[in-house]
């Protein structure tokens, strides 16, 4: 409104020589004041500053090209399927703008595609892809079905149909008219609603089922046709031409098995992503790259703004006053997304080393999720104690609290000044520290390819197809299996520890936990024979074991003993067995301690709502999950029975405050855990 105020500031500075002249000079300035009072007017879809500033990049990007698509998401999306979406666009028979986004919680689409919309000022049907479909569609000023089309295309379509057949479903659904659309629209929510499409891809995990089932065929059909047949012969005298058919059936078989596996099994990929190019797998770090040599805080425009103006001013000084102060250096912040689909696999780690090589600098290189809110710091270069940035950062800071996951920003804001204040008191070394260099990503060429079907575990199923072959050659051998098999289903009494299988249930029985705990601890008294040993990690291991069951491991059989201390006393047996052997670990899986020794640290969504995570020791199970599919680790975790709430199951670390607890810290704090509880130094 600033020129309208300068008018009337104007306006008070003339004297009217008369009543006419004034009117007309007031209706003057009014129809001048008009245009800045509609150019500052505030659109109805943007309902804040950081939409519309959102909303003004993707308008520009908009007005450059119709379809705009991404950098973050090269594994799914490539860029260079942009001219695919705009021809199937055009098919729609009405100006369409496609935005292919990163799907983020905080997203409001309809919201978005508006405030796009009053930028761009051009009516047309505004299509949000967000990561693998089409996820919000409006029509301005044109008539088309966009509500009925994204319905079909959301219950009709797998989940891994990929977002280029999802647009191409919206496309086909748009050119069918009003009507057609809301009647396919009602018939998909129909059948879709109590079940989910059939998906359209395999995994590598079902490939190597394919292939372990076809090594299995592949001998177990001949040799069993074969055995069967010397069988039926005993005893007789068989033509000589019989004798030359069951040869040449198991044959035929054998041939006809490798033939038609791979027209059966036909797979080649197991995503409907194309290959990216390395242009495109390293867009976005060059883009943010150059971002931060511009200014070191860089906020990616395609996501919502999580830093206000006196914030950012805010962190800018601090910035200055770490660079300048003693031991410090530049400090470079990314406000952008880590998912999977983008060129680091969603490893911050990894996205940060990329983004120091493309720098050139040294520094502090910070990654801020404008998403989930985590924060992640590496240091490179600078003469900072790299091992109190590591483990010593808390986890209101890395990961936020409560009021971090309910506010819109994740307090980003506040957490990145208390980072800064955690910069500044971190003790200084004599030379400068790095960050040693992550691991690799998969891939993005290999990473969506099957492999070979006469690969992997085809060559372990031809064994296991010989060996069930010959299982059946022999009635005897088959039924003591079996006998077998029931007497160790129904026997009370647990196996030996050597045939023991290191199992890892999510939700175990108390009275399985009884049986292991029981086993593990008599194993390990049984095989700690040397008094020599007495003060080493393994006996430490066996002591504390033995305060949690007053030295009698006969106790860990008792009802007495509740589910968490049977976890710690299975933990510490196992740990202190490893020790016997050399092969001692100080790290635990803190998803669920009974998968055994930890090889990481992991930030790992702890929750299936919302966006919670901790920095948990991982195993390599779990920590391909929290890489690949983040939301799968909720269901790895290790619950407990909870006496107090009936059925109720909770995570080991929040149904108990005794040693149970100590497990994401190491084997070692488990040991001084159960020490301080039981009063023992």
């Amino acid at each position: 409104m600033r020129a309208v105020r300068t008018n009337h500031a104007w306006a008070a500075r003339i004297r009217p020589r008369n009543n006419g002249r004034t009117r007309a000079l007031r209706l003057l300035l009014a129809l001048c004041a008009l245009p800045a009072v509609f150019a500052t007017a505030t659109p109805a879809h943007a309902a804040d500053p950081a939409s519309v500033t959102r909303a003004a990049y993707l308008a520009d990007r908009l007005r450059e090209n119709p379809v705009h698509v991404t950098d973050q998401l090269p594994r799914e999306v490539p860029r260079s399927t942009a001219p695919d979406f705009a021809r199937l666009a055009k098919k729609t028979g009405v100006p369409t703008y496609v935005l292919v986004l990163p799907m983020q919680s905080s997203t409001d689409g309809k919201q978005l595609l508006g405030a796009v919309h009053d930028r761009l000022g051009r009516d047309g049907l505004y299509v949000l892809i967000e990561g693998t479909g089409v996820a919000e569609a409006t029509a301005y000023g044109v008539r088309a079905p966009a509500d009925a089309a994204v319905t079909v295309t959301q219950y009709e379509l797998a989940y891994d149909a990929g977002p280029l057949l999802s647009f191409e479903r919206f496309v086909d659904v748009i050119a069918q008219g009003e009507e057609k659309a809301a009647s396919r629209a009602e018939a998909a929510r129909e059948k879709y609603r109590d079940e989910e499409p059939a998906e359209m891809y395999i995994g590598p995990s079902d490939r190597q089922n394919q292939s372990f089932l076809t090594g299995i065929l592949l001998t177990g059909v001949p040799l069993s046709i074969l055995l069967l047949s010397a069988f039926a012969r005993r005893g007789r005298t068989a033509k000589p031409a019989l004798r030359l058919l069951v040869p040449g059936a198991a044959l035929l078989s054998a041939a006809a098995i490798a033939l038609t596996a791979p027209v059966v099994f036909d797979e080649t990929t197991s995503s409907a992503a194309r290959p990216p190019t390395p242009a495109e797998m390293s867009a976005r770090v060059e883009r943010v790259a150059a971002g931060l040599k511009q200014d070191p805080v860089y906020a990616d425009p395609e996501s919502p703004r999580v830093l206000d103006a006196r914030q950012l001013d805010r962190l800018h000084e601090r910035i200055r006053d770490f660079r300048r102060s003693d031991g410090g250096g530049p400090v470079y912040v990314s406000l952008v997304p880590q998912t999977p689909e983008s060129e680091s696999a969603g490893d911050a780690e990894l996205f940060a080393a990329a983004v120091h090589a493309k720098v050139g600098g040294k520094g502090v290189y910070v990654v801020a999720d404008p998403d989930d809110g985590t924060i992640d710091v590496y240091n490179h270069g600078l003469r900072l104690d790299s091992d109190h940035l590591s483990f010593d950062l808390p986890d209101s800071l890395t990961l936020g609290d409560s009021r971090a996951d309910e506010a819109d920003d994740h307090l980003l804001g506040e957490r990145l000044d208390t980072l800064m204040t955690f910069l500044d008191e971190t003790p200084r070394t004599d030379r400068p520290q790095s960050e040693p260099a992550p691991a690799a990503a998969p891939r993005a060429a290999d990473e969506n390819t099957l492999p070979a079907l006469y690969s992997t575990d085809f060559w372990p199923g031809l064994l296991v197809g010989a060996f069930a072959a010959l299982l059946m050659s022999s009635l005897v051998a088959g039924v003591t299996w079996i006998v077998r098999s029931l007497l160790r289903r129904h026997s009370p009494v647990p196996e030996p520890f050597d045939r023991l299988p290191f199992t890892a249930p999510t939700e175990p029985s108390t009275s399985y936990l009884r049986r292991t705990a029981y086993a593990e601890l008599t194993a390990l008294s049984a095989e700690f024979t040397d008094p020599d040993d007495r003060g080493g990690r393994a006996w430490d291991h066996l002591d504390a074991a033995l305060l949690l069951v007053d030295g009698d491991p006969g106790r860990a059989r008792h009802p007495g003993v509740d589910p968490a201390t049977l976890v710690a006393v299975i933990v510490l047996a196992r740990a202190g067995r490893a020790a016997l052997t050399g092969r001692a670990a100080n790290l635990c899986c803190g998803v669920n301690p009974l998968h055994g020794p930890a090889t990481h640290r992991h930030h790992v969504r702890v929750s299936p709502e919302g966006v919670a995570r901790r920095l948990l020791p991982v195993c390599e199970p779990c920590r391909d999950t929290a890489v690949a599919e983040p939301g799968g680790i909720p269901g790895r975790l290790l619950k407990l029975p909870d006496p107090a709430l009936g059925n109720t199951r909770l995570p080991y670390y929040d149904m108990t405050d005794g040693p149970l607890t100590a497990v994401p810290d190491g084997i070692g704090r488990l040991v001084d855990k159960v020490r301080e509880t039981a009063g023992v130094h």
